[in-house]
């Protein structure tokens, strides 16, 4: 199982970015042009669960949601359900003066990942787009 950004309230991804968008200090990380690949909790578990379930998958599997959200989007779509502005950039140079090689891996690099294999084998997200995954992940 590959495993995307897990959008949850207490862990995964999500918490540490939600942090300065609370404190209206939040925006767009790096060129904001790079793919996050990211995925609600409930659909990994839902995933999981149908993988277990499904005899006909083998190999890798990309446990995403099919939707991938460039970082500038991401950001405005966090800003637009928290209710708060997204005007101040992390620029790349400061991401990787904070965090090193983890801050590139993590938050710079891209990776528009798709779930082909779960898609094809029938499986259907609860979450497919980023608005709904957002909200339903603050709800907790």
């Amino acid at each position: 199982m590959r495993i995307g950004v897990v959008l949850a309230k207490d862990g995964g991804a999500l918490p540490p970015l939600l942090r300065p968008f609370r404190l209206g200090l939040g925006g767009r990380i790096g060129s904001g042009r790079q793919y996050w690949s990211w995925i609600a909790l409930q659909d990994v578990v839902g995933a999981f669960t149908f993988a277990l379930q499904n005899e006909n998958l083998s190999g890798p599997l990309n446990v995403v949601a099919p939707n991938p959200a460039r970082v500038a989007e991401f950001v405005r779509t966090l800003a637009h359900v928290l209710h708060r502005p997204a005007m101040l950039p992390l620029p790349a140079f400061a991401v990787r003066a904070l965090l090193g090689e983890m801050g590139q891996s993590l938050l710079l690099d891209s990776a528009r990942v798709l779930p082909e294999k779960l898609q094809s084998a029938g499986y259907r997200f609860a979450f497919p787009k980023l608005r709904g995954a957002l909200e339903a992940a603050l709800r907790g």
